[in-house]
C-alpha cells in the first residue's frame, strides 16, 4: 500500500478540529484540577482556600467549556460533511457497515493481516465514539449536578432533579470520578490505535486532525 499512488481527501472539516482540541484540552484540565479537588492531599500538606478556590473556578469554567463542545459536536453531527454525520456512529445499523465492523474486528484480532481501508472513522472506532459520548454526557450530568447543590432550589438544581432521585451526593461523587478514569483509558487506546492506523495505512491519519485531509488509493468524488 505504501507505493501505491494515493489523493488527497478532505475528511475532518475545521469545526471537527477544534471540537477535537477543545474536547483535549478541557479534558486535561478537568482531569488535573479534578484530581486534586478530589484528593487535596495528595502530595503532602493542605491545600489553601484560596488555591482550592481557584481551582474549582478553572474546573468550572472547563467544564461549561467541554459541555458546549459537545453539543456543539452533536449539532454538527446533522449539518456536518459525510464523515461527521450521526449516521457514521451506527455501522452496525447496515449490512454493508457490519460487514466492514468484520473485517476490521478481525484485523483488530489479527486474523488478519491486511489493514481494511476505510474513510474516515473505521466502523470499530465509531461504535466505540458511541459509548465514549454516553460517558460524557454521564460526566457532565454528574458534574454539573454536583455544582448545583451550592445553590438547592435553583434553576440548575431543579432542572437536574431527576440525578438526585438516582444517585447519592457521594454516588455522584464516586461516579464522576470513576468516569475520569474511564476516559483516561479510552485515550490511550485512542492515542495507540490512531499511531497503529498511520503507521499501517500510511494515509495521515496523525496529521489529518491537524490539517483535515487523509491519504487515500481511491479518487476523491
Amino acid at each position: 500500500m505504501p507505493k501505491q499512488p494515493k489523493y488527497k481527501h478532505y475528511i475532518w472539516e475545521l469545526p471537527v478540529r477544534i471540537n477535537h482540541w477543545t474536547n483535549v484540552f478541557a479534558i486535561v484540565v478537568l482531569g488535573v484540577t479534578g484530581f486534586f479537588i478530589g484528593s487535596p492531599y495528595s502530595f503532602g500538606g493542605s491545600a489553601s482556600d484560596f488555591t482550592m478556590g481557584w481551582l474549582r473556578f478553572i474546573h468550572f469554567v472547563a467544564a461549561y467549556l467541554f459541555a458546549v463542545s459537545v453539543v456543539s459536536r452533536v449539532i454538527w453531527s446533522l449539518i456536518g460533511n459525510k464523515y461527521a454525520s450521526w449516521r457514521e456512529f451506527f455501522p452496525f445499523a447496515t449490512s454493508n457497515g457490519r460487514k466492514k465492523m468484520v473485517k476490521m474486528l478481525r484485523y483488530y484480532m489479527f486474523l488478519d493481516r491486511k489493514v481494511p481501508e476505510t474513510f474516515g472513522h473505521n466502523p470499530m472506532a465509531t461504535t466505540a465514539y458511541i459509548m465514549l459520548f454516553g460517558l460524557y454526557t454521564l460526566m457532565i450530568l454528574t458534574g454539573f449536578a454536583l455544582y448545583a447543590q451550592h445553590a438547592p432550589g435553583g434553576l440548575m438544581y431543579r432542572s437536574l432533579g431527576f440525578m438526585y432521585a438516582i444517585f447519592s451526593s457521594q454516588g455522584l461523587r464516586l461516579t464522576h470520578h470513576l468516569g475520569l478514569w474511564l476516559i483516561g483509558g479510552f485515550i490511550i487506546n485512542h492515542v495507540y490505535s490512531a499511531v497503529l492506523m498511520d503507521i499501517k495505512e500510511h494515509d495521515g491519519e496523525i496529521s489529518s486532525i491537524f490539517s483535515g485531509y487523509k491519504y487515500r488509493i481511491k479518487k476523491p468524488e
